[in-house]
């Protein structure tokens, strides 16, 4: 095959992208990818101040995946203890499969928080808000090193409204693959649901949330996950931003 052949075939792939499954999640926001039918995802997220949150979920059909997750705030550490106050639900459907030309679309709910909840000041929060009930749409290429994916989405954090703040929420990223083992993700979380009354006073982040993070899968199946999240922080609330470990494993039944 000549160049001239080459180039071509190497510019419409770029275009036009590929059948490529993306991942289910990026660092903190959610992609349009769903675990397939028979597979199941546990991950543990070890915070910042020795929090934890531990995360169950399972693809009931090769669309629609289901999942619980809950946690502490200081688990690690000689604080007295505090629990989040419930479990918290994550789940999603698959509206539209990803095209050549468009992306896939998918529905989901996630009401898992990061950080500290506030609930004796009435606030009934957490640091960063969770999702709440969202729409992600996701579309992958295949680049000369590996696969790339865009993501973005819309969300409304409808149980953590007590702070006044309403609005709903943008968010974006991006995942690249270095190699079979090593991928880049990064994201951004617009944040435009904290930025009206007490939210302003507490929130932690300064024009959104940034989030970087390096995976490696060491083994098959396993996931290790070095996060550094809240790259935008506020210096006059938080002195440096949060370094996260995720472990993920992902098997079928």
């Amino acid at each position: 095959m000549n160049k001239q052949t080459i180039l071509p075939l190497f510019i419409i792939s770029m275009i036009f992208g590929q059948d490529y499954p993306p991942p289910t999640d990026l660092i903190t926001v959610p992609t349009a990818g769903t675990l397939v039918r028979g597979s199941f995802s546990m991950d543990m997220r070890i915070q910042d101040e020795g929090g934890m949150v531990l995360g169950l979920s399972a693809g009931i059909t090769d669309r629609f995946q289901f999942g619980l997750s809950y946690g502490s705030p200081n688990l690690i550490g000689d604080d007295s203890l505090i629990w989040y106050p419930r479990p918290e639900a994550k789940l999603k459907y698959l509206l539209i499969d990803e095209k050549m030309s468009f992306p896939g679309i998918a529905f989901g709910m996630n009401t898992q928080g990061l950080g500290h909840y506030y609930s004796e000041d009435t606030l009934q929060r957490y640091d960063t808000k969770a999702l709440g009930v969202y729409l992600s749409a996701s579309k992958n290429w295949q680049s000369p090193i590996g696969n790339m994916g865009l993501h973005s989405g819309i969300n409304y954090s409808f149980l953590e409204t007590t702070d006044g703040d309403e609005d709903p929420n943008l968010f974006f990223g991006v995942d690249l693959e270095l190699n079979p083992e090593f991928s880049i993700l990064v994201e951004y979380n617009s944040a435009l649901n904290e930025n009206d009354m007490t939210a302003k006073t507490m929130s932690i982040s300064r024009g959104g949330y940034l989030n970087a993070a390096l995976r490696w899968s060491f083994v098959e199946s396993l996931y290790l996950e070095l996060d550094l999240n809240n790259l935008l922080f506020d210096d006059e609330k938080v002195e440096y931003f949060k370094r996260e470990i995720k472990i993920t494993y992902i098997e079928y039944f």
